[in-house]
């Protein structure tokens, strides 16, 4: 995940909770149909823009030779805690550079709406246009567009309830712009305590017109998968 390099900071400790519901794994056999279905290259490198903790990796790590990038120390700290002998690097999506190409790419869970304004949408698929070897693909899961993002919605529950742990976020969503601000408030009980902390995402809000721009100005031919991973759709470009 990328945003603020301290966006994460006190919640990284517990990503792997808030996000237990997801199915990561068939998530991964998802994304290794697709990345197979578009892929030309005879290479099986890929590497993850917005790892996180490297959850998808680890079920992608039996068809690629994988590697991870965040913007976050925090996230990466644990993902090379659970995945030690895979690389590992720390960037922005805007301007990372590896010095080499990947065979596939993929950046997902909206963490490209971490990018505020086109300029830097544009910047972050043209930086990952340029890691793809040719007849490789690149996958972005995006955020929502303006018009599905509804200010003023309450959003909250209990995301974990354990014996040992219980965690329940909160927010109210806020439109600045073309900004979706959300104020996370999360409640973390433990044995030794509860604790209460904020923090605040911003992300932009881009129309699918501006997803396919910025794919077509970084010679990327695109295509838009409605239903994606997880109904909130893919984009899938190729090199032209």
């Amino acid at each position: 995940m990328i945003g603020n390099q301290m966006t994460y900071q006190k919640s990284a400790a517990y990503y792997d909770a808030i996000y237990s519901f997801k199915d990561y794994a068939h998530e991964a056999e998802l994304l290794h149909r697709i990345i197979q279905t578009h892929k030309r290259s005879v290479g099986n490198q890929l590497l993850e823009v917005a790892c996180g903790t490297g959850a998808h990796l680890k079920y992608l790590n039996a068809h690629y030779q994988i590697e991870g990038l965040d913007l976050s120390e925090d996230m990466l700290a644990l993902a090379r805690q659970k995945h030690p002998t895979v690389p590992f690097h720390q960037g922005d999506m805007r301007n990372f550079d590896l010095g080499r190409r990947f065979d596939g790419l993929i950046c997902l869970f909206s963490s490209i709406g971490y990018m505020q304004t086109v300029s830097d949408l544009q910047m972050a698929i043209a930086t990952m246009a340029r890691h793809i070897v040719p007849g490789g693909v690149l996958i972005v899961e995006p955020w929502f567009s303006p018009d599905q993002f509804v200010p003023g919605t309450l959003h909250g529950n209990m995301m974990i309830n354990t014996a040992d742990l219980k965690i329940c976020r909160m927010n109210v969503s806020e439109v600045q712009g073309r900004l979706s601000i959300m104020m996370m408030h999360h409640l973390i009980g433990t044995q030794a305590g509860v604790e209460h902390f904020v923090e605040r995402h911003e992300m932009g809000l881009f129309t699918h017109a501006e997803y396919l721009e910025a794919f077509v100005a970084a010679h990327l031919q695109v295509t838009h998968d409605s239903n994606g991973l997880d109904d909130r759709g893919l984009y899938i470009g190729t090199p032209t």
